[in-house]
């Protein structure tokens, strides 16, 4: 289930946000990356150790990258799943694990915060892999249409948010590949970081409530 997050009213108006950041604004702003912990998850011992990690957290970032398709009609299934904690950021190589089971119990927890930008079609995209019942997915764009922010994509809230920049560079790569390239790596890790500090700042501004 993807919760839609519901604003404290008088916190909501209280905050100044621009309603609109144009591309030009955006890429004057810093350049944002990940620089603490990467790990990427291609099999069961990884995956279990992974959850181990994981299923301890109160809130991740989440995020997932397919192949990228120039056909019409041509469609892959997800290749890769983001969850970002605090201490560090795991990257589910789906084609490579057997099953998705053992994350089920993350994946449909209530409890643990999955916090993403555009998630609805990711979590369907999962449950077509391993069918589940989400729980505790949080689309954080329904923050910034509540404040009437034209701008919901990542890159955007992101730069409202955060007064960072994040790159899009390895957006359109092959994420089938087993040996992911190191500029892969990062651009996935820091999306679902991103993810997860913007999660963070919502609740430092009081944006945030009962989204249960």
């Amino acid at each position: 289930m993807v919760e839609s997050a519901k604003l404290v009213g008088d916190e909501a108006r209280n905050n100044n946000f621009p309603d609109y950041i144009s591309k030009e604004e955006v890429n004057r702003l810093p350049l944002i990356r990940y620089k603490g912990e990467i790990h990427l998850v291609d099999n069961e011992s990884a995956l279990e150790k992974a959850v181990q990690s994981l299923e301890g957290e109160k809130a991740l970032g989440f995020d997932t990258e397919t192949r990228p398709t120039f056909h019409r009609g041509q469609t892959y299934p997800l290749a890769l799943l983001q969850l970002a904690g605090n201490e560090a950021v795991y990257l589910f190589q789906l084609n490579f694990l057997d099953s998705l089971q053992r994350l089920i119990p993350i994946l449909s927890n209530p409890d643990i915060i999955k916090a993403g930008v555009a998630i609805h079609d990711d979590i369907r995209k999962l449950c077509e892999i391993t069918e589940f019942e989400p729980g505790g997915f949080l689309e954080l764009s329904s923050v910034s249409q509540k404040l009437n922010i034209v701008n919901t994509g990542l890159r955007s809230l992101s730069a409202i948010f955060l007064n960072t920049r994040v790159s899009k560079g390895a957006q359109i790569t092959n994420w089938n590949r087993r040996k992911l390239s190191h500029a892969q790596i990062n651009y996935a890790a820091t999306d679902a970081w991103v993810s997860l500090k913007l999660y963070q700042r919502f609740e430092e501004l009081n944006l945030l409530n009962n989204h249960k």
